[in-house]
């Protein structure tokens, strides 16, 4: 990564870039890198910028600025100004073009805010019912002598009202000031007067909230020269300004401002007043670099430099996240709906993504993206295949378990307990079979029965049957609303996706009517007609249920107590044939009864198998489940009257404004990120978190560096152009007496720099120095009005 040396063509473009998409707007969107000035009214604001910049700023002590005004300076061979206006983020977009026309002509040579303020304030708005605005000035100014710098002035904070203004206004200055302090990539530049005790300030309040470690704010003190010499104020705020009382990351600055009596002097008077002012007295105790405006300038383009690369990455996600969701969004929302073609083509690509969706979810095809994760519930509800399968085997379980009126228990297998209540054992059951073969005789011989009552027994056995079924088609069911509610969610604007499910909702309750009819008619054979089937595995049931009952009896009767295993002989068979014809039944009714009962279970089994493959099939499958992706059909959209397509996809106001809005913040994004991405190619590493050096030239580098830091004040010259042009460039700064663990050092010398980047011109060189971060130990405003106690950490040379 190249570097980008201190006010050359690299930093001003970076600045430009920043700058740009500011001035576009973005800032509504994501916070920009940008330096602002804050402080209570009468401070020294205004004349601070006024130092920094040579304009002319309305510095009148009962004057205090009504509305945020951004600072734009940068280094040009011809001087010019331009002014304009930057809209709040409440103003409409009437006012917002209103606003965007203001414009004025001002004098380079000599320029004064005064006037614009005026002028401002009138295209503003205010007057003394709206005393401040949440609109924005913007001020560029261009000439020779200008540093690379955009810096944001707020309104002066204060407590309590008066004729100018009220306590209401009060309120709504520190909203404003304190929406922009709480910004992590906003750098404060906190103005504390030495008129009052700066603890007694309000501006230390809120940075003390807003900053607890101070790892974002610089200090800036202004009128030192009203303090009076050798007093205990004068050396609170010395020992203040040598970063040893309320210690910041980037140390502090004094500034001496115009007083009254040179309101009127020029910036070289002001300039060399403030030189003299500070070359005698307490402040000579002071590191240079620390004092007046001439170092001030570049350390504030500095800092801000280095604020913007070091936030480059965070930014480029925040943008790249909006931009996502600018179009989430406006997918969502579809193509402008204002006409009946728009509306039309709307509803086709609802329908074309609706069919695509729901053929998946029916297919078992769950690729898309809008099924999301299966181990989550609600990526499993939008699976309508798999809970549909799910679903259908716990049917085919719940059939086999509970499908029964009677479970009838063979004898081995009683074992003299009732696991369910509809157990009975088969000998009771043939005893009732028995009674109901009385009440039912006809012509049949005896040791026969009639052929209906296998139909009366079955048609009592299967009663569950329909209430199993009703439940696993309503599940179902269910689980279809649910899956075609989310799609339409997911494809269909919010505000006409119930129309849409409506028409949807419509079609599935069609369905169940026709899955209603076939479940029914599934039902009927079993219910209300006589036991009909083909399958041979009727009769093979009948003689495996009969075999396994002689088989079981056998077993018994080698179990008698007189029985001898061993070599059989005659009367050994004599006693097993003499034993098995005791167990014969000799009863016809009960053989008929028992013949009667096998008969009913075998045809259970087999109906039972048909039945649950009929309604999975039949009824399930053809009823309701392929029949699903012909619910939103595109034929549908062709055969729909113009008044249904309007009442289906017209779309309201807050619609139409949503879209535009979205399509607005989606431009300015993209244009935003592609600026950004330009960035790239001069982003450096952040100072404060590596420590290497290049091998060529590492001797002579070191030797340079070490002279640099030994003096931070010699490579700040008074003429900006003239560092540009020396063998020797630097591009960062040391902070103020901080050591590495970012404690204050008690009139110790500065031991290392944030970092330092160093070019030869006889060959590309690149030394960098640095220390771990300053978050490390450091104590930031927990020494907040004391004295610092923390011991410093050596650093490792």
């Amino acid at each position: 990564m190249s570097s980008v040396g201190l006010q050359s063509q690299d930093h001003r473009n970076l600045l430009d870039i920043i700058d740009r998409l500011r001035s576009k707007g973005i800032n509504r969107y994501v916070d920009l890198p940008e330096i602002i000035v804050c402080g209570d009214q009468s401070a020294g604001k205004s004349s601070v910028l006024e130092a920094i910049s040579g304009m002319s700023f309305p510095t009148k002590d009962n004057l205090c600025t009504r509305f945020a005004t951004e600072l734009v300076l940068r280094r040009d061979a011809v001087p010019g100004v331009k002014l304009s206006i930057i809209p709040g983020v409440e103003r409409s977009a009437e006012e917002r073009e209103r606003l965007s026309r203001f414009h004025l002509e001002a004098d380079a040579a000599n320029p004064s805010l005064g006037y614009i303020v005026d002028e401002a304030k009138e295209v503003m708005g205010l007057s003394e019912t709206k005393v401040f605005s949440t609109d924005t000035l913007r001020v560029e100014l261009f000439g020779p002598s200008q540093p690379h710098l955009t810096m944001v002035d707020l309104p002066g904070l204060f407590r309590a009202g008066n004729k100018d203004q009220s306590v209401i206004d009060a309120a709504t200055v520190s909203s404003m000031v304190r929406s922009y302090m709480k910004r992590p990539r906003s750098i404060i530049l906190a103005v504390v007067s030495a008129k009052s005790d700066f603890a007694l300030q309000e501006v230390t309040e809120l940075a003390r909230e807003l900053d607890p470690k101070g790892m974002r704010t610089l200090g800036l003190i202004t009128k030192p020269d009203t303090l009076d010499a050798g007093s205990d104020s004068e050396a609170s705020y010395l020992r203040l300004a040598q970063n040893k009382d309320v210690a910041f990351r980037l140390g502090w600055h004094v500034l001496k401002n115009r007083n009254y009596e040179m309101r009127d002097a020029t910036s070289t008077e002001r300039d060399e007043a403030e030189d003299k002012f500070f070359a005698t007295g307490t402040w000579t105790a002071m590191d240079p670099a620390c004092l007046g405006v001439k170092s001030l300038k570049p350390r504030l383009s500095n800092v801000l430099k280095d604020q913007i690369l070091r936030q480059l990455p965070t930014l480029l996600q925040d943008v790249d996240a909006g931009i996502a969701e600018c179009r989430i969004r406006l997918d969502r929302l579809g193509t402008s709906r204002s006409t009946f073609e728009e509306q039309r083509r709307y509803l086709l690509r609802v329908s074309e993504h609706f069919s695509v969706l729901i053929r998946a979810a029916v297919d078992g095809f769950y690729s898309d993206q809008f099924f999301g994760s299966a181990k989550t519930e609600e990526g499993y509800l939008k699976r309508l295949r798999a809970v549909v399968q799910n679903a259908l085997t716990h049917f085919a379980e719940e059939m086999r378990l509970n499908g029964q009126t009677r479970i009838i228990i063979e004898p081995y297998a009683e074992n003299g307990r009732r696991v369910h209540q509809a157990q009975i054992s088969r000998a009771d059951y043939i005893k009732e079979v028995k009674e109901l073969m009385r009440r039912s005789r006809g012509c049949e011989l005896p040791g026969t029965f009639n052929p209906l009552i296998i139909g009366e027994l079955f048609t009592e056995q299967c009663q569950p049957w329909e209430g199993i079924a009703i439940a696993a088609k309503n599940f179902i069911l269910e689980a279809v609303y649910q899956t075609t509610q989310a799609i339409i969610d997911h494809v269909a604007a919010d505000e006409t996706a119930d129309a849409i499910l409506g028409i949807i909702n419509g079609g599935i309750e069609r369905f169940q009517k026709g899955l209603d009819e076939k479940v029914v008619e599934l039902l009927n054979p079993h219910s209300n007609g006589h036991p009909i089937t083909y399958n041979h595995y009727l009769i093979e049931n009948v003689v495996k249920a009969q075999d396994d009952r002689r088989h079981r009896r056998l077993e018994d009767a080698l179990e008698e107590p007189d029985m001898e295993f061993g070599k059989f002989s005659d009367s050994d068979k004599q006693n097993v044939l003499s034993v098995l014809e005791k167990r014969a039944e000799a009863d016809m009714e009960s053989y008929a009864s028992d013949l009667a009962v096998d008969y009913m279970q075998a045809y259970y089994k087999v109906a039972l198998k048909n039945f649950v493959d009929d309604v999975s099939v039949l009824a399930i499958e053809n009823c309701l489940i392929q029949k699903l992706p012909t619910l939103f059909s595109s034929e549908m959209m062709y055969d729909m009257s113009e008044d249904e397509i309007n009442r289906l996809a017209a779309e309201s106001e807050a619609t139409a404004t949503e879209r535009r809005r979205y399509t607005e913040k989606l431009a300015i994004l993209e244009a935003g990120l592609s600026e950004l991405k330009r960035l790239n190619k001069h982003r450096s590493d952040v100072p404060g978190s590596f420590a290497w050096f290049a091998l060529p030239l590492l001797e002579k580098s070191l030797c340079a560096s070490t002279h640099m830091l030994a003096d931070p004040a010699s490579y700040e010259s008074e003429d900006m152009e003239e560092r540009e042009d020396q063998e020797l460039s630097v591009s960062e700064r040391p902070s103020p007496p901080i050591t590495v663990d970012g404690s204050p050092v008690d009139g110790s010398p500065v031991e290392r720099p944030i970092a330092a980047e160093v070019e030869y011109a006889e060959g590309p060189m690149l030394i960098r120095a640095a220390t771990p971060p300053i978050e490390e130990g450091y104590t930031g405003w927990n020494s907040w009005g004391t004295s610092a106690t923390k011991k410093s950490k050596k650093s490792k040379k």
